[in-house]
């Protein structure tokens, strides 16, 4: 049956929903749009008319789908070259869902994102429709086909290993440009101790170049080897430049919540350096070089306003 205006503005106004949950899900905003597209069409070849809870059906058939592609992508990157890490979101983007409370937030930082990789394809859709939307346990039993025991019990399996090791602490804007400048000072220092200061004895550093940008393909770790590695990476070169296409400037931006490095040149976002931060400093530092896992945020940039640079001409 042909779709009514009626039916077609349904969706429309379901889209936005759908693809905040798709992007928990997979870790991709290419993959997430790409799974709400098969759910439109899924929707167009339904009888609607027939649907009692149109959003219900919506939210079943897109889990589902985002399932399988959990599947098959787990095939996928075994054989991807060097980390797989997701596709970092700049703040405002709609796809980054509902921020209301604490967990919302929480539910897509980039250190989360990274860590729901760890949780089974169901574990994940039941942490992330349960933690960031609210979904009661027989709202998603109904959705995964499960009972509302297991629904629970994957729930807190889920929770428990996402919550391992991690401390939370909410970051405002203004935190945010001033934990990357002290961060930039001391990487653009040119030497190890400042940089040790700000990180914890069990910091962590990992990069994604989907095999097009060159990148470790295992991490570095403890402070005073993540702190040689960062120094080195922020050496000005003519090898870094000519990669890079340019000399970048350096933003301080919030992604996925969090602080984070946007390195742009001329206008494309050529690289996105995550700071995970704890009480004790900073734990973690992810970044994002895969012009694949760029695209969207180098749009974004181009359409939005971020405030002037931290570093100019930093390679």
């Amino acid at each position: 049956m042909a779709l009514t205006f009626s039916d077609v503005d349904r969706f429309e106004a379901a889209r936005p929903r759908l693809e905040a949950i798709a992007y928990r899900m997979l870790g991709s905003a290419s993959e997430a749009e790409d799974a709400v597209q098969e759910t439109y069409l899924r929707w167009q070849a339904a009888d609607v008319g027939r649907i009692e809870v149109p959003e219900a059906w919506l939210t079943k058939v897109l889990t589902n789908l985002c399932l399988n592609q959990l599947t098959s992508a787990r095939a996928r990157r075994e054989t991807y070259v060097g980390q797989w890490l997701p596709e970092p979101l700049l703040e405002g983007d709609p796809m980054l869902g509902p921020a209301e409370t604490a967990e919302q937030r929480e539910s897509v930082s980039y250190a989360v994102m990274v860590l729901l990789e760890r949780l089974s394809p169901n574990e994940r859709a039941v942490y992330v429709l349960r933690e960031a939307f609210a979904y009661s346990h027989r709202e998603i039993a109904e959705i995964l086909d499960l009972n509302e025991a297991a629904s629970q019990q994957i729930f807190h399996r889920a929770k428990k290993h996402v919550a391992q090791g991690r401390a939370r602490v909410e970051i405002d804007e203004a935190a945010v440009r001033r934990i990357v400048e002290e961060f930039l000072a001391a990487a653009t220092s040119g030497e190890t101790q400042p940089l040790i200061k700000l990180l914890t004895s069990d910091a962590v550093a990992v990069g994604d170049g989907g095999g097009k940008v060159p990148a470790r393909a295992s991490a570095f770790e403890g402070a005073r080897t993540v702190a040689k590695f960062l120094r080195g990476l922020f050496k000005p070169a003519p090898a870094k430049r000519n990669l890079a296409g340019g000399s970048p400037d350096l933003y301080a931006a919030t992604v996925n919540g969090g602080p984070a490095v946007v390195a742009v040149v001329d206008g494309r976002v050529f690289g996105i350096m995550c700071l995970e931060r704890t009480q004790e400093g900073i734990v973690a530092v992810r970044s994002q070089v895969n012009p694949d896992k760029l695209e969207r945020a180098t749009q974004r940039w181009a359409a939005g306003v971020f405030g002037p640079p931290v570093v100019t001409e930093a390679l």
